[in-house]
């Protein structure tokens, strides 16, 4: 098992890195929000995990052992590969992910590209129990029906899911609960 790299990011890709390690360099997929932090010629320091199948050798990377732990941890939910896992790193924090879980809201996992409705019910279940909360934890309020139309609005326009979700937390409380006030508010988000 390679537990971790330590070297210089020689190149940058859609969803990877190559790394260089010992002149060797190494292909390592990573969540995109880490990905699009990173620069050239920059050192790094990796918690990696190698996926093993018949046809090849995967190594995925993360920035902290967290979210090494998360992406181990979504492996073990039935139908859902290294793709996947790391589809909802891209779009979920570890935060969110133990939020959702531990107030059963399996519609947060909905968010994640190439989740439905079953598969997100299912990595609800195979979480709870494995999953804990953390020292000062405030659970994720429930997101009224106006709130999903303004994400998928967000969304619609480009915004990533953790973008959008910023813009929605921006919005005061008093603000009226009509669609159009709301999204021209999360619009103001990106703006300033």
């Amino acid at each position: 098992m390679i537990a971790s790299i330590n070297g210089k990011i020689v190149k940058i890709e859609n969803h990877s890195i190559i790394v260089e390690v010992g002149g060797v360099g190494l292909l390592i997929s990573v969540p995109n929000p880490l990905r699009d932090r990173l620069r050239l010629g920059e050192s790094i320091f990796l918690h990696t995990y190698l996926v093993v199948r018949q046809d090849a050798l995967s190594l995925y990377g993360f920035d902290t052992s967290e979210n090494r732990e998360f992406f181990i941890l979504l492996l073990g939910v039935d139908g859902i590969g290294p793709r996947l896992a790391m589809a909802a790193l891209s779009t979920l924090s570890p935060d969110t992910i133990r939020r959702a879980v531990l107030s059963e809201q399996s519609d947060i996992f909905c968010r994640v590209p190439g989740v439905g409705k079953k598969t997100a019910q299912k990595i609800l279940l195979y979480l709870q129990g494995r999953v804990s909360a953390v020292e000062g934890m405030v659970p994720i309020a429930p997101m009224s029906d106006m709130d999903t139309e303004v994400l998928s609005a967000l969304t619609t326009l480009g915004y990533s899911v953790v973008e959008a979700q910023a813009a929605l937390q921006s919005i005061p409380r008093e603000t009226p609960l009509d669609i159009e006030t709301r999204l021209r508010i999360a619009l103001q988000y990106f703006g300033s």
